[in-house]
């Protein structure tokens, strides 16, 4: 983690006080970055885009350095936080946005007309894979948020400054 990250994780940290709840979630975040039946960048949005929505400032700090790192595009990446206002993603990353997003509200509010048009453009195989990655990530971003893990500064090292998000970014949320 120190060689990928320079540091050690404040969510691992945090962890620590149950080195078996530790362990189990390295072993399956580490299956889960291991799929690649749906496309890298949009799992990378997708990631993003919950981070920001649930307020986990260590996860978009993270994930956008990650995004820097696996070489995906930095300017779309950068984004994410206004990805609504950005003119510089595709239809469907748009879309995936918009999904995870969708995902993330509680509760969930994912139509079957928004499944169903992403399964015909991405594939059962990657369609599956990309609702469980949402679904991982979710679980992951609630956590920090409820520990108290906040950004480490990971991000501070991108060539492009993460956008913020805006006050009112557009998704309902009955939370």
């Amino acid at each position: 983690m120190i060689k990928q990250l320079g540091a050690v994780a404040e969510n691992i940290e945090v962890l620590w006080h149950s080195p078996q709840v530790t362990q189990d979630n390295l072993e399956f975040g580490g299956k889960v970055g291991a799929w690649n039946a749906a496309d890298a960048s949009l799992k990378s949005f997708a990631h993003m885009a919950v981070a920001a929505q649930v307020g986990c400032s260590w996860c978009l700090d993270v994930g956008y350095f990650q995004a820097q790192n696996e070489n995906l595009d930095l300017a779309k990446a950068s984004q994410v936080p206004r990805w609504r206002e950005a003119e510089v993603f595709t239809p469907l990353e748009r879309d995936v946005l918009e999904y995870a997003e969708a995902m993330t509200n509680t509760p969930p509010t994912v139509t079957d007309e928004q499944y169903a048009s992403l399964l015909e453009r991405l594939g059962p195989a990657a369609m599956v894979e990309l609702t469980a990655f949402i679904a991982y990530i979710n679980l992951a971003t609630r956590a920090n948020v409820a520990n108290g893990v906040t950004s480490q500064g990971f991000s501070d090292a991108c060539e492009i400054p993460l956008a913020k998000r805006p006050e009112t970014s557009g998704f309902v949320s009955t939370a």
